[in-house]
């Protein structure tokens, strides 16, 4: 299963780079397993919040599944939001915006996105944990993020005149992750699960739309910051329902 361990290896900092040799192909084609990839980094935070949860306050326990999260991915997808929002916060034409997202630095409007992510996120998590239903919550969120990559990926072109492994994905890794995650809500058999996932279908159409206009399509900088936005608006929606 080289596909998998690719994205595995590619999604997160987990070793599986140490056993596994794979190129940007077997990234490409393992893009149908992130939302499993999802599903595994859920796992592990409603372990952690399972385990630390009677020892720690909420807001505590809280800051730090934020913190395990960023750890966990090496802050993939908060970089990806950063530069995003650097580039369409400051950038007027489309090569100024594609210019500012290759900068590494991280600009005011990036800094203003990071901490206002974090702040809910933070809070999100703490609403969540206060009540009786939150694993399922926090196992979703990450692979309804990561289901997100694979919808803009099949509806939306590469905007980069330079090679990419987006441009590998598509309906064939969009096909599989769907089902992985239909399984996963079959197996959740909650109503607020299906709401979650169709406001992730909506934040991540219209963000897409966005970026199409004001880019011409996608980067990875914005498949990151698409991750972020949808698990931010499954949480959101979790709580709310």
């Amino acid at each position: 299963m080289r596909s998998l361990a690719a994205a595995i290896a590619f999604m997160t900092r987990l070793p599986v780079g140490r056993v596994v040799q794979f190129d940007g192909t077997d990234v490409s084609r393992g893009a149908a397993w992130f939302p499993l990839v999802g599903v595994l980094l859920g796992l592990i935070y409603a372990l952690a919040a399972w385990v630390l949860q009677p020892h720690l306050p909420l807001p505590v326990l809280a800051v730090m599944l934020v913190i395990l999260d960023a750890a966990a991915t090496g802050a993939l997808h908060y970089d990806g939001l950063a530069d995003t929002a650097d580039g369409f916060g400051g950038g007027k034409t489309r090569d100024d915006v594609l210019r500012i997202m290759r900068d590494h630095a991280v600009g005011s409007y990036g800094a203003v996105a990071m901490a206002s992510l974090v702040a809910l996120k933070a809070t999100a998590y703490a609403a969540l944990l206060n009540g009786s239903q939150w694993a399922t919550a926090l196992i979703l969120t990450p692979l309804l993020g990561r289901w997100s990559i694979l919808l803009l990926t099949a509806a939306m072109p590469y905007a980069r005149t330079s090679s990419s492994v987006i441009e590998g994905m598509g309906n064939r890794s969009l096909f599989w992750g769907t089902l992985i995650l239909l399984g996963a809500l079959g197996a959740a058999r909650q109503g607020r699960c299906w709401i979650a996932s169709a406001v992730v279908l909506a934040v991540t159409a219209v963000f897409g739309l966005y970026c199409k206009r004001r880019i011409g399509g996608i980067t990875g900088d914005t498949l990151g910051a698409s991750v972020q936005l949808s698990e931010a608006a499954a949480l959101i929606a979790f709580i709310a329902v």
